[in-house]
C-alpha cells in the first residue's frame, strides 16, 4: 500500500474538514429550517446545541482517526480491546459513506445544472409560477438527472486523484476560499436590498412568542436535530481527516475551528436569504423550494438578477462539492486501507461504484417514481432516511462509547490523543457528561427522528 500522506498545512486541515461538514445542509436546509421555527430564537438553541452536541463528538472522531492513522472502516481495528467487536462498527461507517452519496451526488446535480440556466438566461423572461415548472421538468427528465449526476461524480474523482495534498487539500482550501468570497459578495446585496430590514429583523432579533406557536419541545429538538446533523457526524467521514493530521496541535482547539467556520457558513447563508425573502414578500420557512423556486424569482427581480442567480448557484455547488470530495476521499481511503490498493487504482473502483449506485436515486423522480416506503417516501427520502435518521445519530453513539467506555477504547486514552500537542485540551470535568448524559441526548434524537416520522406525522 501507499505511504499515507499528511495533510501539507494547518489551514488545509481545517478548510478540508469544514468543507466535509460545510454542505447542503448549511445553506438549503438551516435557512428554511430558521424559517419554520420562528428566526433568532432558534439560531439561539441552535449554535448552543451545536457546542455541547457536535465538539465533543468531532474530538471523538478525529481522535479515534487520528491515533490509528486509519480511516473509519480500519480505525476501530487498530485501537479496540483484543477480542472486542468494535471494528464490526467500521463496514456500517463505509456504508454510511456509500450511501450518502448516493442520493447526494444527484443534489449536487441539480446545483450545476441551475448554474448553467441561471447564465443561460432561462429563468429571465419566465412567470413566478413557470419557475416552480422548471424544477419540475428537470426532475422528470431521466437523461438530464443523470447528466448532472455525473459530471459532479467525475469531478469530485479527478479532484482525489490528485491525492490527498495536490488534490483534496489544494482543491478544498481554493473551494472554501472561493465559497467565502462569493458568500460575502451575496450578503452585502441581500442586505442592501429595500425592505431587507424586516429580514434582518427576524433573523438576528430572538422572538420567544414565534417558539411557543409551534411548541418549545418540537424548536429544542428541531435545533439539536440541526446541531447535530450539519456537522456529519457519525459515520467516520471526519476521523479520515484526523488520520491525516500530525501530532502538533490538540484537537478540540482544531474541533472548535471546524465548527466555527461551519457555523460561519450557516449564519451567513441566512444573511442572504432571509432578506431577500422579507424583500420580495416570499415566505422563508417553505423548505427545499425555497431554492429552487423562490429564489430564482427573486433574483429574477433584482437589477443584474441574472448574475446573482449565477453566483448563489456557483456558491451552491461549491458547498456541495466541498463535502463531495471529502466524502470520496473517504470511499478511497477505504479500498486503499482495506485492499491495499494504489489510490490510482482506488480511485477507478469508487469512481464506477459510485456512478451506479448514484443512478437509482437520479432515475427516482421519474422512472423509478413509483418506489416509494409508505410515511418515508421516494428512493432518495429512503436513502436520507437511513442515513440521517439511523447512521449518523446511531453511529455517533458509537464514537461516544467507544471513546468513553472501559470496554471500548476507554476515555483515559482518547484524553491522552486528544490533548497531544499545542492548544485548547479537552475538559476532564466533562467525562460524566460525555459518558452518561450525551448518550442519552443522542438516543433521544435518533427516538424523537422516528417518532416525527412514523406516529406523529
Amino acid at each position: 500500500m501507499e505511504n499515507r500522506e499528511n495533510f501539507k498545512s494547518r489551514i488545509g486541515f481545517i478548510m478540508t474538514s469544514a468543507g466535509c461538514a460545510i454542505g447542503l445542509g448549511n445553506v438549503w436546509r438551516f435557512p428554511y429550517i430558521t424559517g419554520r421555527y420562528g428566526g433568532a430564537a432558534f439560531v439561539l438553541f441552535y449554535l448552543v446545541f451545536l457546542f455541547i452536541l457536535g465538539s465533543p463528538i468531532m474530538v471523538m472522531e478525529f481522535a479515534v482517526g487520528r491515533a490509528s492513522g486509519k480511516s473509519a472502516v480500519r480505525s476501530f481495528h487498530a485501537l479496540e480491546p483484543a477480542g472486542s467487536k468494535w471494528h464490526i462498527f467500521g463496514y456500517f461507517a463505509a456504508a454510511g459513506n456509500y450511501l450518502l452519496m448516493m442520493f447526494y451526488t444527484t443534489v449536487a446535480g441539480w446545483m450545476f445544472a441551475y448554474i448553467y440556466k441561471s447564465a443561460k438566461g432561462v429563468f429571465t423572461t419566465l412567470e413566478p409560477g413557470e419557475i416552480g415548472n422548471i424544477f419540475n421538468a428537470m426532475l422528470a427528465n431521466p437523461g438530464e438527472q443523470l447528466f448532472w449526476m455525473t459530471i459532479v461524480v467525475i469531478i469530485g474523482f479527478l479532484i482525489c486523484l490528485g491525492g490527498l495534498k495536490n488534490g483534496v487539500e489544494r482543491a478544498s482550501t481554493i473551494i472554501m476560499t472561493s465559497l467565502l468570497f462569493l458568500m460575502l459578495i451575496l450578503v452585502v446585496r441581500a442586505v442592501t436590498l429595500p425592505g431587507a430590514g424586516k429580514g434582518l429583523e427576524f433573523y438576528l432579533k430572538p422572538d420567544f412568542s414565534k417558539m411557543t406557536e409551534n411548541g418549545l419541545g418540537e424548536v429544542i429538538f428541531a435545533a439539536m436535530g440541526q446541531a447535530f446533523f450539519t456537522l456529519s457526524l457519525g459515520i467516520g467521514a471526519l476521523a479520515i481527516f484526523g488520520s491525516y493530521l500530525g501530532k502538533e496541535k490538540s484537537l478540540t482547539g482544531e474541533a472548535l475551528n471546524v465548527i466555527a467556520l461551519d457555523t460561519f457558513v450557516a449564519l451567513m447563508a441566512g444573511f442572504i436569504i432571509f432578506p431577500a425573502c422579507f424583500a420580495f414578500g416570499a415566505n422563508p420557512g417553505q423548505g427545499p423550494g425555497l431554492i429552487f423556486v423562490t429564489l430564482p424569482n427573486i433574483f429574477n427581480s433584482m437589477f443584474l438578477g441574472r448574475l446573482w442567480s449565477t453566483v448563489f448557484f456557483v456558491f451552491m455547488s461549491f458547498a456541495a462539492l466541498t463535502t463531495v470530495i471529502a466524502v470520496f476521499e473517504n470511499t478511497i481511503s477505504f479500498s486503499m486501507d482495506m485492499h491495499g490498493y494504489s489510490r490510482k487504482k482506488a480511485v477507478v473502483i469508487n469512481f464506477i461504484l459510485i456512478l451506479v449506485l448514484s443512478i437509482p436515486c437520479a432515475l427516482g423522480f421519474n422512472i423509478w417514481s413509483g418506489f416509494v416506503v409508505p410515511k418515508i417516501g421516494n428512493i432518495q427520502d429512503i436513502e436520507d432516511f437511513i442515513v440521517s435518521n439511523n447512521l449518523l445519530p446511531l453511529g455517533s453513539l458509537v464514537y461516544l462509547v467507544f471513546c468513553t467506555s472501559k470496554y471500548g477504547w476507554g476515555f483515559d486514552k482518547f484524553s491522552i490523543e486528544a490533548n497531544t500537542g499545542s492548544g485548547i485540551k479537552f475538559p476532564r470535568i466533562l467525562k460524566f457528561y460525555v459518558s452518561y448524559i450525551l448518550p442519552l441526548i443522542v438516543i433521544a434524537i435518533w427516538a424523537v427522528g422516528y417518532l416525527q416520522k412514523f406516529i406523529l406525522k
